[in-house]
């Protein structure tokens, strides 16, 4: 038995000295949020530029307060929803996000990695084939493997490429063909071309799946995000939103067809087989919807920041890969340097995360800086200024 153990402690070893030398070891630091800053374990004030809280929703007192009153139907939902996992509040909150969708029927799931997963898995299998978007996250690259269907990875917003293969797909039979998106990529900060992409789905007869999780309250008249923002939304066959960005909570939602709901509650083999969210979590999302909803002035103030802060990365001629959202990346280039810049911009006090692969393909490390309504123009500002000593510097 103890040689088993050591093969095995060998085995951990070695992968964990190769991830160190390549720069890509991670490891869990811990912090305590305080609105658009982190407080270091050693007591220090970091600005953070690394989250997902856009509209500064997970700090919001009427959030908080929603969590705590729900918290009182109990500590959890006690078992998947299929068994006694769904109650009141669970539809009603799925009737909220239908009609914030203007789909027949919303389905909430676990998180935005099991929603992705779940939903791809169950709509297509051998036979069939999928369309992904190389830089596409890996929740979607995930359900793509565990579909078995045929994956055709196209290059990063390349329609062209996108035709090619619908075109081979056609010449294979393909029974059913599945297009893949994110409308807004998480690593690059930059937007999918929709309004091409719907016309060739129409052209080819596929259907389309966007993930709107860095969209979702950030565009949009009501916060739908980009499809509604670009006039598509109703050409898209399934759009997947998450809570834990824009929404700053937690989970994830389906919505389209009522049809597609009734099929994924039976098929979707990471929502059937998932204990049911907590009631804070459903309250807490509940309200946050509301506050997305009724949030085109915190959408205005974020984008204005945004453009504000890419305006000056890119007078740097920093590689920005060309993003246009909230989400604003300086490539690097190896895991080293990237690791080196991050805490050169910590100890000018401001917290960039070193994104490294394989979230990113090798070669490409970058800074991922996340902007939030959280920001003062005064904190911006500053970290402007921390910015351009550093990697200004550097480049």
């Amino acid at each position: 038995m103890r040689v088993v153990t050591s093969d095995w402690e060998a085995f951990l070893a070695d992968r964990l000295e190769s991830l160190a030398d390549a720069g890509n070891l991670r490891t869990l630091r811990t912090f305590e949020r305080d609105g658009g800053h982190v407080v270091t374990k050693d007591g220090r004030r970091l600005l953070n530029l690394s989250s997902n809280d856009y509209l500064g929703l997970a700090s919001h007192p009427a959030v908080a307060e929603a969590a705590a009153r729900a918290s009182a139907r109990g500590a959890g939902a006690t078992s998947s929803r299929l068994i006694v996992g769904t109650d009141r509040a669970y539809r009603a909150l799925e009737e909220k996000l239908a009609d914030f969708q203007g789909t027949e029927a919303a389905l909430v799931v676990g998180s935005g990695y099991l929603a992705n997963v779940g939903t791809i898995s169950a709509l297509v299998g051998p036979g069939d084939a999928i369309f992904s978007d190389e830089l596409n996250h890996a929740s979607i690259i995930d359900g793509c493997r565990l579909s078995r269907a045929t994956i055709h990875r196209f290059a990063h917003r390349d329609l062209e490429d996108l035709e090619r293969a619908l075109q081979h797909a056609e010449r294979e039979g393909a029974r059913r063909k599945l297009i893949v998106t994110e409308t807004a990529f998480s690593m690059n900060g930059d937007v999918a071309p929709l309004a091409e992409i719907v016309e060739l789905k129409d052209r080819y007869g596929a259907a389309l799946l966007v993930d709107e999780a860095h969209a979702d309250g950030v565009f949009g008249p009501r916060g739908e995000g980009y499809a509604q923002e670009v006039g598509v939304a109703d050409r898209v066959d399934f759009h997947l939103g998450t809570f834990g960005k824009a929404f700053g909570v937690y989970g994830a939602y389906v919505a389209g067809a009522s049809q597609l709901i009734d099929y994924l509650v039976n098929a979707a083999r990471t929502f059937v087989f998932t204990t049911a969210l907590p009631p804070a979590v459903v309250g807490a999302v509940d309200a946050a919807l509301d506050l997305v909803r009724d949030g085109a002035t915190l959408r205005a103030d974020l984008h204005a920041k945004a453009a504000r802060f890419r305006a000056r990365l890119e007078a740097l001629v920093l590689d920005t890969c060309s993003s246009e959202t909230q989400i604003v990346p300086v490539v690097v280039g190896e895991s080293h340097a990237a690791l080196e810049l991050a805490q050169e911009l910590e100890a000018a006090g401001v917290l960039g995360v070193a994104i490294r692969p394989p979230t990113v393909p090798p070669g490409t490390a970058r800074i991922r800086f996340s902007l939030s309504v959280a920001h003062t123009d005064g904190d911006l500002e500053r970290a402007l200024h921390a910015i351009e000593l550093t990697v200004g510097n550097s480049a």
